[in-house]
């Protein structure tokens, strides 16, 4: 058995098939579509490498017995997070191994040795690459697939994680909603936002069509700044942003967004996502133009939703602008007969969010966590 970094382009591709080997027989998995998680783990192995490495490095490994991968994981020394928290944290990510707990802890252990060359003392995970990308091990709430971004992984992974001596550092839930209880919340809700908006003179429009990715890059800059004081949260780079946006304008239906304005500027906004994971699985995560046809076309015949965010700029947080936000997406869930949405993912220690879903009837069905380890 070797554990080896993954430089060359055939022990890259060998890193992206694996997952293959480890979910051949699971029901719920969803492969990432491979030409994104090419560039989300630094390699160029379709051309292109996410913008997140312009400033940050990291190191993928491979496990191997002879030619048998037996596991693979990422090693992420994120600089944004290292200036703005100044804790040594360095991370980890990708991670998918066999049920062996020696193959798991050699990969942990040559993750650790990477990020100890570049000044860390804890490694943090999984996260791929960051808090603005997915993250989480999935450890309650096997029984379901996975929403559109998010993780999944086997049960098994808890035991690799903590019998190699990783320690909570924060959970993550998912939410979920059936439409039918929306009516009885917008009833109660309508009359306090009729209010609001003759206070504050406030207008709810969805994305602009015609200014697309302006208008989501602008949603992208309200994320940013509206997160600031968020567990973990890094802001986007300019250029992450202009990425993340030209990425989500293939997978928004327009009709599901809400913005909110005040003197003509956007100040917050809300979007949900149709779940495409159903046929990013029929596809096989490879994209060709047949395949990106088949994933994109009628978008609006998806019935399921991930209520990805609903952000408001810091300035303007105080002043219930989040409920007309809400107000203004419920009618368009419903006219486009959306019949469930999962809202994820929420902070353990975002008690205000926790408490507004559970209050209006959502149920949490899963729990993802985020681990810590010292390096020694």
């Amino acid at each position: 058995m070797q554990v080896y970094p993954a430089k060359t382009r055939s022990q890259q591709k060998a890193f992206l098939d694996f997952p293959w080997e480890i979910y051949r027989d699971d029901p719920y998995w969803v492969p990432q579509m491979r030409i994104e998680q090419s560039g989300l783990v630094g390699f160029s192995f379709f051309g292109h490498k996410d913008p997140f490495y312009e400033h940050n490095e990291c190191q993928a490994f491979i496990a191997a017995d002879g030619k048998n991968v037996k596991g693979r994981i990422c090693a992420v020394w994120n600089k944004g997070h290292i200036d703005r928290y100044n804790d040594a944290v360095g991370f980890i990510g990708f991670f998918d191994c066999i049920d062996d707990k020696d193959v798991a802890g050699w990969l942990f252990a040559e993750a650790a040795a990477w990020l100890k060359q570049h000044g860390c003392s804890v490694m943090r995970g999984p996260v791929n690459p960051s808090l603005n990308h997915t993250l989480g091990l999935l450890i309650e709430g096997f029984n379901s697939p996975p929403m559109f971004m998010m993780t999944y992984n086997p049960p098994y992974y808890e035991k690799l994680f903590e019998d190699s001596g990783f320690k909570k550092s924060q959970d993550l839930y998912a939410y979920w909603g059936e439409i039918g209880m929306l009516p009885k919340i917008n009833e109660k809700l309508q009359p306090m936002c009729d209010r609001l908006k003759e206070r504050t003179g406030a207008k709810i429009r969805p994305v602009n069509k015609k200014n697309f990715q302006k208008d989501v890059e602008r949603f992208l800059y309200i994320y940013n700044k509206s997160l600031m004081n968020t567990w973990g949260f890094v802001p986007m780079s300019e250029k992450e942003i202009k990425e993340m946006a030209f990425f989500l304008k293939w997978f928004i239906v327009p009709q599901l967004t809400t913005a909110v304005e005040l003197d003509g500027k956007m100040v917050g906004a809300s979007f949900a996502l149709p779940d495409f994971n159903p046929r990013i699985k029929e596809i096989g995560g490879r994209i060709s133009p047949l395949r990106l046809y088949k994933l994109l076309r009628h978008k609006e015949d998806i019935k399921s939703i991930r209520v990805i965010s609903t952000n408001v700029l810091p300035e303007y947080q105080m002043q219930g602008l989040g409920l007309l936000l809400l107000n203004g997406l419920v009618p368009k869930v419903m006219e486009n007969g959306i019949t469930n949405a999962e809202f994820s993912w929420v902070l353990e220690s975002n008690s205000f969010s926790r408490g507004s879903l559970e209050k209006g009837g959502a149920i949490r069905t899963k729990t993802y966590r985020v681990y810590d380890k010292a390096i020694e």
